[in-house]
């Protein structure tokens, strides 16, 4: 066991090391369809769903959201959050968003 800074600090280092450079062998048994055409759309339940599964009372990402902001305003910021991933999933920015490093800025 370690006690000390230096000793602590080689062995998260090498830990990480091994972690980023070990190759994983793969047994290709997992197979997808490929699939042509539009994008799916989000729908709405599920974005509710994944509100209802947010955390709360932590700080905020690059957004500046947190769970409990997007709560507060009720269908208007589940709206606007199915508006966002759809537009993003369409490549295309909803309108009155501007897209800037990851984060979703209302423009006025």
């Amino acid at each position: 066991m370690f006690v000390d800074d230096k000793g602590i600090k080689d062995l998260w280092k090498e830990y990480m090391e091994k972690l980023t450079n070990d190759e994983n062998e793969w047994d290709h048994k997992i197979s997808a369809e490929v699939k042509e055409g539009p994008a799916d759309c989000i729908r709405m339940d599920e974005v509710r769903a994944a509100l209802k599964e947010m955390k709360r009372y932590k700080a905020p990402g690059l957004s500046g959201l947190v769970a409990e902001m997007i709560e507060a305003i009720g269908d208007i910021g589940t709206q606007w959050i199915l508006d966002l991933c759809n537009g993003i999933v369409k490549k295309k920015h909803p309108r009155g968003l501007e897209i800037k490093c990851g984060t979703a800025n209302l423009q006025r």
